[in-house]
């Protein structure tokens, strides 16, 4: 096998692994390798089942290996030899954040550090929107695409999906590609993608983050079931935002009005139509300190799309 070797451009320093070791390695550490350098990185495996598989690999590489921010997964290195691709990526020790919502670490993050995962989401979106070199639309942001460094800090992750978008498109027509529940309705329904689909996804994990419920689960805690995004606007709606955050949290009363707050950003990154919805560096401004702004523009309740619930 020839060695693995990164292709990164624009003066990122380069790095080589052989393919060999590497692969055995990932076979006994089903997500990680551990280098000569003693360094831990991931690994990510993609099958080579078909031509779309191999797409989607090229795409995720070509985007990450030029992006540097503190809130997106940095690539480290690849190989397309063999029957499998291989992306080697810094290694997230905390994993995925559906681990904490609802996984065996379910409970055990605060609300200063579910708030700061919340506000490092919207900067890393701010950065691919607006201020990389091209606007980019991950089109797949949902809680098991966001990863937890030792900081307790997110990174997004999982850029196959992503796609380039021109500044003066208001949108563009496509295949729907994402995950249901996650996904805007005028791109799950039409395929009308920009960079507000991303928006609205965004919102959803923030409650998901808020509320340590899945978004296409219905509560089960109550007779009156509903999806976490309409149990959200509900509970706004009846000046009862308190209702859908986890119960695992111990709010004190500043912590309680914070929460508010965020819930209410949140509910603007659903709204339809798309265009009263916040770009993502409108949201990190609203995440800092505009509380005015979010009462100004919270207004016009989400569309829903529905799911079939599967038992």
């Amino acid at each position: 096998m020839e060695d693995l070797k990164s292709e990164m451009s624009k003066g990122v320093e380069k790095i080589e692994i052989n393919y060999s070791s590497l692969h055995s390695k990932v076979n006994v550490l089903p997500d990680a390798a551990i280098l000569h350098d003693k360094n831990v990185v991931a690994v990510k495996k993609l099958l080579v089942r078909h031509g779309r598989a191999r797409v989607e690999f090229d795409n995720e590489v070509k985007l990450m290996s030029n992006i540097r921010h503190r809130n997106l997964v940095r690539v480290l290195g690849w190989s397309s030899e063999g029957p499998e691709l291989l992306l080697v990526l810094e290694y997230m020790p905390n994993g995925s954040l559906d681990r904490f919502l609802w996984g065996e670490a379910r409970g055990s993050l605060t609300w200063k550090q579910r708030f700061e995962i919340i506000f490092g989401i919207a900067r890393g979106l701010a950065h691919l929107h607006h201020e990389f070199h091209i606007k980019i639309i991950h089109r797949d942001i949902k809680s098991a695409n966001i990863l937890i460094d030792e900081y307790f800090q997110p990174k997004i992750a999982d850029f196959g999906l992503a796609r380039f978008h021109s500044e003066d498109e208001s949108h563009v027509s496509t295949k729907f590609a994402g995950t249901l529940g996650y996904t805007a309705p005028e791109y799950a329904t039409h395929g009308h993608l920009s960079e507000k689909v991303d928006t609205f996804s965004f919102g959803v994990v923030a409650l998901e983050i808020i509320s340590g419920r899945r978004c296409n689960d219905m509560n089960s805690q109550r007779s009156d079931m509903y999806y976490l995004l309409e149990d959200a606007w509900r509970s706004y709606e009846n000046n009862m935002h308190l209702k859908v955050v986890d119960e695992n949290l111990d709010l004190n009363e500043s912590e309680q009005e914070h929460v508010k707050k965020i819930i209410e950003i949140a509910l603007t990154c659903t709204q339809s139509p798309v265009g009263i919805r916040p770009t993502m560096s409108e949201v990190v401004l609203m995440l800092s300190n505009e509380r005015s702004l979010v009462r100004r523009m919270v207004g016009n309740k989400s569309t829903f799309v529905t799911l079939d619930k599967k038992d």
